[in-house]
């Protein structure tokens, strides 16, 4: 499990009202786990000095799990761009916008500890 869900609270719902449904008899469903929508933390101005910060300039096909996998080897660490430059979605970036790649890696993830 991944370091983002491992830590989120979670909601198990058995009631009749979702499992008791047809759509899920059908399924065999017994129970829907759900899980809360975190609320995130980004980083002050002071934790952001504390970074290594290469910039980027973001560019027509662009994508986070692109900058992940070039920046840190793998594209499974794509949500800790969106988080550090606190633009949740990539079309939030506009063609030559600097984005912000903090390193190292480890460091950021300490945030999600």
């Amino acid at each position: 499990m991944g370091i983002r869900i491992a830590n989120k609270t979670k909601v198990v719902n058995d009631s009749d009202l979702y499992v008791g449904s047809e759509i899920y008899k059908n399924r065999g469903v017994k129970k829907i786990t759900h899980y809360l929508t975190p609320n995130i933390k980004y980083p002050t101005v002071e934790e952001i000095r504390r970074f290594i910060v290469i910039r980027h300039i973001w560019s027509l096909g662009d994508r986070f799990y692109k900058l992940s996998h070039k920046h840190y080897g793998s594209s499974k660490y794509w949500w800790v761009l969106p988080w550090f430059n606190q633009k949740p979605l990539e079309s939030d970036f506009e063609i030559g916008e600097i984005v912000l790649v903090p390193t190292p890696l480890e460091q950021a993830l300490t945030y999600f500890e």
